[in-house]
């Protein structure tokens, strides 16, 4: 019994080591709204007991236009497991995505050409699904996202070289 007891701590002590390096806090940030100031050169309004402040209207700025093509996602040899680079990268992109709630993207994933063309197919579209549920638990709407997977077509590199194949295995989201 003491012996049973001893695996099964050491399997769950094993377990929420893989699981809690993965589990990533989100902090979100509010930005501020900007205060409007008076500018010196203009006198100041004298007030009355009995007069009603003007309100203030604030313009807002225009929002900025967000760049929603993404590309640079990588993964290792025969691996559709997100890079700790490519993280931060995703953020970014979870980021711009959120703000234009009504395009819809598509999630294109790639790989070299080693190994089968079935094999190719098959990771690439492991890779697309990897990153579209990436996003997903960042919060951006699951009915705006498609993955599709590639294989071996497509290539920005030469295949001939070990370059080449890494940059090869990559995802790119791109708007529909």
């Amino acid at each position: 019994m003491k012996f049973l007891r001893i695996c099964l701590y050491t399997a769950a002590v094993g377990a929420l080591a893989f699981v809690l390096p993965s589990c990533k806090a989100k902090k979100l940030a509010v930005k501020p709204t900007p205060v409007t100031e008076v500018p010196s050169n203009q006198p100041a309004t004298p007030v009355t007991q009995n007069a009603t402040p003007a309100p203030v209207t604030e313009i807002p700025p225009a929002p900025a236009k967000p760049d929603l093509n993404f590309s640079n996602i990588q993964f290792d040899y025969n691996s559709s497991v997100l890079k700790t680079g490519a993280i931060q990268l995703l953020d970014q992109a979870a980021a711009q995505m959120k703000k234009s709630p009504s395009t819809i993207f598509i999630v294109n994933g790639y790989a070299s050409s080693e190994g089968t063309p079935g094999h190719n197919m098959e990771l690439s579209v492991q890779r697309a699904n990897s990153v579209k549920l990436y996003l997903i638990n960042d919060g951006v709407d699951a009915n705006n996202l498609t993955a599709k997977g590639y294989g071996e077509s497509n290539p920005i590199a030469s295949n001939s070289t070990s370059d080449g194949k890494e940059l090869n295995r990559r995802v790119e989201i791109k708007i529909q």
